[in-house]
């Protein structure tokens, strides 16, 4: 057989340090370098998929080989050095770990009526707070924040937070300030020398991480002093749990051991990453049903037809709802929430198709470029949930093999499940009692996204109208 060589090199691209359209501009550079190429980003040699094939050869036929992590400043402050389950380097603790929130998740949580019931109760929530304001402009982004938030809090902490609790709003700003500065390849993750000098994002990262981290320890310690074995009330106390279990069980081969710091960081994996991936794709969303307010109309009929006004939605409603469906499928597409998903690291000298990589190399796969093949998908900028359904109106989940909104693989998204209840639920609450507008004296919100560790939506407003049978 042939050789596998190098991938095309787009040679230093220092330019691209930090740009609010990274995932753009590498999407781009495919027209001069085909869809695979390697540029340099400082010292480090960087591999950039933009076709589907090769993307599901790293994620899936080559997963354990393009399994490891990027060490980056950001990343190690947030994760204290790897100790969570996204940024932290795949080994023998790393599976251990994974395996446990697994068991835990298992415990109390996904699929169960208990998460549905936490759900329904702030969708029901989120409702009341959109009835109080309606007819006049309203920020939802921090709503739909809370909602979420109140969701996994649940879920972790057994707890939940009202609307202009003084914890919550500083939650809010810690949050904002993480998805601000992390995992965006700004200049003092490609050369992390620079963060010898003073530096205006590292600091408030540092600040943010101070603000969270008393947050989680509380919170934390709490449940260490009240665990008692017998009851499991929520995700904390099934880790401890499962901790317990495992350690009981069997001597922990060395380099096993999970410290309180590993079950620290992946709450915050399950608190950051749950919060801010499903609540930017609900933002997308109604963003979105302002922009295409037919779709809006169809998605109400759909729901009136076959739910009718006298029950609320619940997750067994998801087959009655396949336009619903297919237009969250549209939006996850069109906007994917992570569109560089988090960078690999390939762990041995291994290819991709017909190219060499490297051991050590990163790998990125740029999911916008995945959604946005022309080869694959029928005019891909426009936002068309049709495509999701089958010549009978029936959900189609994956119309084309081009379409990962949730990674793939053995680093495949941990809360895939969670969000797609959130994300119908709210949806279907939200739209079964109300029309979404755009403020009359507003133009319509931009559709472009800022760059970072998700795909942040520009501020916008939204007026709720109460729909007539609910009056």
């Amino acid at each position: 057989p042939r050789r596998p060589r190098p991938p095309p090199c787009a040679h230093s691209c220092r330019a691209l340090a930090g740009h609010p359209q990274l995932h753009l501009r590498l999407w781009r550079l495919q027209g001069h370098y085909g869809s695979l190429y390697a540029l340099w980003m400082g010292s480090h040699y960087v591999v950039v998929v933009n076709s589907y094939r090769h993307a599901r050869e790293v994620l899936l036929k080559k997963g354990k080989d393009f399994a490891g992590r990027p060490r980056t400043v950001t990343t190690d402050l947030l994760s204290r050095g790897g100790k969570d389950i996204a940024f932290a380097s795949y080994g023998p603790l790393w599976k251990f770990q994974r395996k446990l929130v697994h068991t835990a998740l298992s415990m109390f949580g996904e699929g169960s009526l208990a998460l549905e019931r936490i759900i329904c109760r702030e969708a029901a929530s989120l409702c009341e707070t959109l009835s109080a304001a309606q007819d006049t402009a309203l920020d939802m982004a921090p709503e739909l924040t809370r909602a979420v938030t109140n969701v996994v809090c649940s879920l972790c902490f057994n707890s939940s937070y009202r609307r202009g609790d003084p914890e919550f709003e500083a939650m809010l700003e810690y949050s904002q300030g993480i998805v601000d500065t992390v995992a965006k390849e700004s200049l003092v993750d490609i050369f992390p020398w620079l963060q010898i000098f003073p530096n205006k994002d590292l600091a408030l990262l540092k600040k943010c991480l101070q603000v969270r981290d008393q947050l989680l320890q509380q919170k934390f310690t709490e449940h260490k002093e009240a665990f008692c074995g017998d009851t499991v009330k929520d995700l904390m106390d099934a880790l401890l749990q499962v901790r317990l279990s495992a350690e009981n069980s069997s001597p922990l081969e060395p380099g096993l051991e999970l410290t309180d710091d590993h079950l620290l960081m992946t709450v915050g994996d399950i608190f950051g990453a749950g919060v801010e991936t499903t609540t930017t794709v609900l933002k997308w969303a109604v963003l979105y049903l302002l922009h295409y307010p037919e779709i809006q109309r169809k998605i109400q009929e759909e729901m009136d037809h076959k739910i009718g006004l006298v029950r609320h939605p619940h997750l067994s409603d998801r087959p009655l709802l396949p336009y619903l469906e297919a237009t969250i499928s549209e939006v996850l597409r069109i906007r994917p929430v992570s569109p560089l998903l988090i960078p690999h690291v390939s762990l041995a000298d291994t290819s991709i198709g017909e190219y060499s990589i490297p051991k050590g190399a990163r790998v990125i796969i740029n999911l916008w470029s995945v959604h946005h093949d022309e080869k694959e998908w029928d005019k891909p900028e426009e936002f068309n949930p049709g495509r999701f359904l089958d010549e009978r109106g029936q959900h189609i989940h994956s119309p084309s093999p081009s379409y990962l909104p949730f990674g793939a693989g053995i680093r495949v998204c941990l809360g895939k499940v969670l969000a797609k209840m959130e994300l119908f639920l709210f949806l279907a609450w939200v739209l079964q009692r109300f029309t979404l507008e755009c403020p009359e004296d507003q133009p319509l919100p931009s559709l472009e996204g800022k760059f970072g560790v998700v795909l942040q939506v520009q501020k916008f407003q939204v007026k709720a109208r109460l729909r007539e049978a609910w009056r």
